[in-house]
């Protein structure tokens, strides 16, 4: 059961609640008073019937007030259907009660004792069944605000928690790329180091302003970095992959220079990149060439980036996991990166098929 605490938007319910009530009980009185007029007979059946509606409906009007805490109690309790039932119906018969009694003090300071006990005794029946019945009415309308409300925390409280779980999923995925790339980079700079002790150094400091821009990306699943600094992060990569694979790499670049300052999450193309080089180029004795193009997008303005590689390419069967099989590093990730970070907006596409390449291509919205 949801508890609704003192919060500043319950006491705004609150107040459209009385409001509403002081609506309906206005209501209840004008159709009182037309329902006993009869304006052909001039104004004396008009003021009777004001007289009429306001001493017999004053009190259930002014009871119904004390009805919404009893209602609200019994919401929140954890009192199963019928024990609730008979507190309701106990108390119906309390609020027949005390609109009876009500009324009858009411003409007997007007009107004396014994005309009071009169009326009471002629409308005992029936009073006690419209008590009942109104009871019964507002009973029913306070269940129903509570149980709206109650309904809305509900819904409320679970987008919360979903949107912390997204959160603290996307930092986990971006958690699971920054430690795969580190790995792959340094077991580089050991094969380095054995070989080529100059170029090692070389690539150490590349290395360093490399590790320097992870560890500034490593802030929050939320942060943006600009495309400009991702390339300049892309191009240490490259290059210190290029002390390990020589000529066998070769890279295109087909950058638009009026995208460079759209924002994009953090490492969001060295993985795919990680991927052509892995499967494309490493495996083949000739190499390959990775095209890595950012070009604006003509329709909605977004952010279009494309990463592909002219290797062996694949089935696109192949590319769903499979027990106990490590293909497509990162990509997986970065799908539901994306999904959990731009609500479906931004978008991930893979074209490949045998002796056909592996291209993937990414829309990212720019507001």
């Amino acid at each position: 059961m949801v508890t609704l605490g003192p919060h500043p938007g319950n006491r705004r319910s609150n107040r459209r609640l009385w409001l509403s009530y002081a609506g309906a009980c206005a209501l209840a009185w004008c159709l009182f008073v037309l329902a006993g007029s009869e304006f052909d007979r001039g104004l004396d059946p008009f003021w009777l019937a004001v007289y009429q509606a306001t001493t017999m409906l004053w009190a259930p009007m002014l009871l119904g007030v004390a009805v919404w805490p009893l209602a609200r109690r019994l919401h929140a309790g954890d009192a199963g259907p019928a024990a609730t039932g008979l507190a309701h119906a106990l108390a119906a018969l309390a609020f027949s009660a005390l609109w009876q009694a009500g009324e009858f003090a009411v003409n007997a300071t007007l009107f004396g004792a014994d005309h009071a006990g009169a009326v009471l005794l002629a409308g005992l029946l029936w009073r006690s069944v419209w008590g009942v019945v109104v009871y019964a009415a507002i009973a029913t309308a306070f269940t129903a605000v509570l149980q709206s409300r109650a309904a809305r925390s509900a819904a409320i409280a679970a987008a919360q928690a979903e949107s912390a779980l997204a959160k603290a999923e996307l930092s986990a995925i971006s958690g699971k790329l920054n430690p795969h790339f580190l790995f792959n980079t340094l077991n580089t700079l050991i094969a380095l180091t054995r070989k080529d002790p100059a170029g090692a150094e070389a690539a150490l400091l590349k290395f360093a302003s490399m590790l320097r821009y992870v560890l500034d990306t490593k802030r929050g699943a939320e942060d943006r970095v600009l495309l400009a600094d991702e390339i300049d992060f892309l191009r240490d990569y490259l290059a210190l992959e290029a002390l390990r694979l020589g000529p066998r790499l070769r890279v295109d670049w087909q950058l638009e220079e009026r995208v460079l300052a759209d924002e994009l999450p953090p490492l969001t193309l060295q993985p795919l990149v990680e991927n052509s080089i892995l499967h494309a180029v490493a495996p083949r004795k000739g190499g390959g060439c990775v095209t890595i193009t950012a070009r604006r997008n003509a329709l909605n303005h977004g952010l279009d980036l494309a990463v592909a590689d002219d290797g062996p390419g694949c089935e696109p069967e192949a590319l769903e996991p499979k027990p106990g099989q490590r293909r497509g590093v990162g990509l997986a990730a970065l799908r539901k990166r994306f999904a959990l970070d731009y609500e479906g907006q931004a978008r991930l596409r893979i074209h490949t098929a045998p002796g056909a390449g592996f291209r993937v291509d990414l829309f990212i919205p720019q507001t």
